[in-house]
Formats: C-alpha cells, structure tokens, sequence
C-alpha cells in the first residue's frame, strides 16, 4: 500500500526550529523525524511514500532530491546537464512529493493527492510522531472489519505526575505514567480509497468535518496500540524523544 505523508503544517508550536525547516524536517538523533517513521513503515514493507508538502516545501524536495545522489554513484555531463544514476542507493523507497498549498488543511492536503493513489487504498499518518506500532497488523484489522477508515488509538502520555491519595494519605506516586483511560488519536491510519468522497475543500480538517461524516455513518474502527508512541508537538517533545534517542533503547528503531 502507498504511504501518504502529511508534511505541509507551520509546526507553530516548535516556532524556534521551525522558522527555519519543516517540523517533519527537525532531527532526532540527527535525522529527521520524517525519516523515522519512513524507515518504520518500510521496515513492514511499505516502500512507496507520497508526500504531502505545503510549508517550506522547496526544503524537503532538496533534501530527498540531494539524499538520492549522495547515496548513489553518479556522472554528470558537464555540457548538458545530464545526470547518470550508476548504482542505487540502498533504500528501495520511491518518493513523491507535491507541493499541496501553504494554507491546505490536512483534509485538503489528503484530497489533493488523489490522483496519485490511483483508485487505491492507502494508509495515512502525519509527519510528527514516532510509534511502534504494528502497520502490518493495522492493515490486517482494517482488512478484517470493512469499515472506511481504521484510527490507531493510543493512551497519552501523562504531562504531571499522578498522585494516588487515601484519605489523606500519599499512598502512592508515578511521575508522569501513561494514563489508563481515555484514547487519542494516534496518527496512524488506513483507508479506503473511497474516504476521498467525503472531502469538499482546501478548508476542511481531515479530523473535523470528514471524519465526523465518517463517524455518524459508522464507518470508523479503532486499533488499539498499547505500546510506544509519542508525537513532538513543542521542544518539551523533542527533547524527550532525543533523550530516548541517546538511552540508546529506541522502541520506534527498525
């Protein structure tokens, strides 16, 4: 299945990195997070990336147009400008990026890039969060429930310190463990081709007005993942995630 990568966003809330790259662009363990989670989706065999760009889009386009020449062997002719590929890299990835808007909202974004899914289903994440979730046993659930859409939904984790209490009494205390209830978004989606129906505008939020037809139709089934998972919304995130990265126990490493 394709993998469509929603990497257009302003990425406001890490504003001190991303006035200057895309957020999908900001390195953990110096290489960009987009690059993770490629890596993951490649290493259950997923290797056809489209990618949605918007913000600073000419950045991200250089930088995978660089990454295919520094990792190959090459010649140039000097007097025309063509360029010959001699050996591959060693990713067997092909990447397509689109310029889909500044201004696109993700629905718009998803929406844009229809004619390059060919009529297929697909599956669907953003480019700011790091996982280890299963995408094959995803793809298997999706496969299994027929619904349109299939959300994987994790347990956030807790941003204080949660405090059990008898009476008055401490009698217990985590600092910031994984909450036991409630799930969240996840970020990690499969879907049929035909959730492109339910997208009118460049306006519309994919989490909003789409996913609410969805919703009231019944057409949305949840994959629990109970395991690793982290998004980097602010620099709290990201240095979290680069301390995970220097532990040097990397659950989201393939």
């Amino acid at each position: 299945m394709k993998v469509l990568l929603l990497a257009g966003g302003y990425g406001t809330r890490l504003s001190e990195l991303t006035h200057m790259i895309p957020k999908p662009m900001v390195e953990v363990g110096n290489i960009p997070v987009l690059i993770h989670i490629m890596k993951h989706y490649s290493s259950y065999g997923h290797n056809e990336f489209i990618i949605a760009c918007g913000y600073k889009a000419d950045y991200i386009k250089k930088y995978f147009h660089d990454l295919s020449l520094t990792k190959s062997d090459f010649s140039i002719d000097m007097k025309n400008g063509n360029v010959e590929i001699l050996s591959q890299n060693s990713n067997d990835w092909k990447v397509t990026l689109i310029d889909t808007g500044l201004d696109t909202m993700t629905g718009g974004r998803i929406k844009r890039l229809e004619k390059y899914l060919d009529g297929e289903d697909f599956l669907l994440t953003y480019g700011d969060g790091l996982s280890d979730v299963d995408i094959n046993a995803s793809i298997k659930s999706y496969s299994e429930n027929g619904k349109k859409l299939l959300m994987t939904v994790v347990r956030p984790p807790a941003r204080f310190g949660e405090v059990i209490l008898e009476g008055s009494s401490v009698v217990n205390f985590e600092e910031k463990p994984q909450l036991n209830h409630g799930w969240i978004n996840g970020g990690y989606f499969v879907c049929s081709n035909k959730i492109l129906g339910y997208i009118d505008s460049d306006s519309e939020m994919f989490e909003r007005e789409p996913m609410n037809k969805l919703c009231k139709e019944n057409e949305i089934n949840a994959f629990i993942h109970e395991g690793f998972w982290q998004c980097m919304d602010s620099k709290k995130d990201l240095e979290k995630l680069s301390e995970i990265w220097n532990s040097g126990n990397i659950p989201w490493k393939t």
